[in-house]
């Protein structure tokens, strides 16, 4: 199986986002700490599974439409090649390219099959084949979901393992503090293997989180105080 960096940001920053959105609404709603964990983790389970599902069915609908673009311009080199032989002189044609080299250009593309095919498919139809399988999209974005997503729950976690020593606000402040540490970080990771600068991906992640957060807080407290 292959992991790859979207599904895992994508899976990570969700399970962190909406986790952490259903401890701060049910903190904003003072509502039981045995609340928290019964939202977080239907939450996690239930929301993680259906992004599964969801990234799985995604990746094997475009690996499909891709199939069927590809099959139907190999029908058109096999059937109609003057005409996609045309279509690659004009191509590079617009890229600048003219007389000798754009005819040795043409030449050389069409005289592979699948060379040929593979230019059109990226220069005509601006398609390229994704490498992702989708039941591997599907594993990385459920555990990175969970993975992640557990993070907020942890301190509620261990509130009741010690007995309910902290309040739920301390839990919550630990939280918190756990979650902005994993949006960060997240962030970070994404932009070192982007190239990008470390401070401004992590920041980045962890302004949506927060930005989430506090409205999942404001919407449960106000909820609290009108109903």
């Amino acid at each position: 199986m292959k992991w790859s960096l979207e599904d895992f940001v994508y899976g990570a920053t969700d399970g962190a986002v909406t986790t952490f959105a259903v401890v701060a609404g049910v903190v904003g709603a003072s509502l039981s700490p045995a609340i928290v964990l019964i939202l977080g983790f239907a939450n996690l389970f239930a929301d993680g599974f259906s992004m599964a599902i969801g990234n799985y069915l995604a990746t094997k609908s475009q690996k499909e439409y891709i199939e069927r673009a590809r099959q139907r311009e190999e029908w058109e080199i096999d059937n109609l090649a003057d005409q996609e032989r045309q279509e690659i002189r004009d191509i590079y044609a617009s890229k600048g390219f003219k007389d000798e080299i754009l005819e040795e250009i043409v030449r050389i593309i069409t005289s592979r099959r699948k060379v040929w095919v593979d230019t059109m498919m990226k220069e005509e139809l601006g398609l390229i084949d994704d490498a992702r399988r989708p039941r591997d999209t599907a594993v990385t974005t459920f555990a990175a979901f969970n993975a992640i997503g557990v993070i907020p729950l942890v301190p509620f976690m261990a509130m009741y393992a010690l007995g309910a020593i902290a309040t739920a606000v301390d839990a919550f402040v630990y939280s918190s503090v756990f979650t902005g540490v994993a949006f960060f970080t997240i962030g970070a990771v994404k932009g070192r293997i982007l190239q990008k600068s470390l401070v401004r991906s992590g920041a980045g992640t962890l302004a949506v989180g927060g930005i989430a957060a506090v409205v999942a807080f404001v919407a449960g407290y106000l909820l609290n105080q009108l109903i």
